[in-house]
């Protein structure tokens, strides 16, 4: 044995000097990824329109009727004068005397109908392929539009004109729906797909 004896382990002056240890090393400052802007995407909301109700179409289509009927009329008499028909003289002029001959099939009656509505669908189809509106509706600056907001094609306006054959079938119930339907569409409209508007 030695004269000198071991330290004892809990003294903590003949305890061995432990070394500090480190500092972690500052880590370097990492940069965020910039955020893209979290903007609202813009909506794009084309020309507003003012869509027309039943008066003032109906007002357009007493123009055009003003204008469809004389020259209907004038093209009927000059037609029955060269085929040779007429209408029978009657002193009975109701109502009774012209469905009495539609329901003979009376030729004069049935020619003339004929004639007016090919002289009708005619001046519709026309104008609404060559301006957009009838003269009535120009004169109250109304005009036909597609689903889209464009100028009806010929197709379409065909079908259109179509329709206010249909409207005529229904007794004009489909010309009157525009007052009740909450686009202010009538039948042809909702057959053809379109609007009248403003402008």
């Amino acid at each position: 044995m030695t004269d000198r004896e071991p330290a004892l382990l809990g003294d903590p002056a003949e305890a061995p000097a432990k070394e500090p240890t480190p500092a972690p090393a500052p880590r370097a400052p990492t940069e965020r990824p910039a955020r893209a802007p979290t903007a609202k995407p813009r909506v794009d909301k084309g020309p507003s329109v003012h869509v027309v109700g039943f008066w003032k179409r109906a007002a357009a289509a007493g123009i055009d009727l003003a204008i469809i009927v004389p020259v209907a009329s004038l093209l009927t008499w000059i037609t029955a004068a060269i085929a040779g028909v007429h209408i029978p003289r009657s002193n009975m002029h109701g109502p009774d005397f012209w469905l009495d001959l539609f329901l003979a099939s009376d030729p004069a009656l049935l020619m003339a109908l004929g004639l007016f509505t090919a002289i009708g669908c005619i001046y519709l189809f026309v104008f609404q392929v060559t301006m957009g509106r009838t003269l009535g509706m120009h004169v109250l600056k109304l005009r036909v539009i597609d689903l889209w907001g464009d100028t009806p094609s010929n197709t379409r306006c065909a079908v259109r004109t179509a329709g206010y054959l249909a409207n005529a079938l229904t007794f004009f119930l489909g010309f009157l729906w525009i007052g009740f339907d909450s686009e202010k569409r009538g039948l042809h409209d909702w057959i053809a797909g379109t609007y009248v508007i403003k402008g």
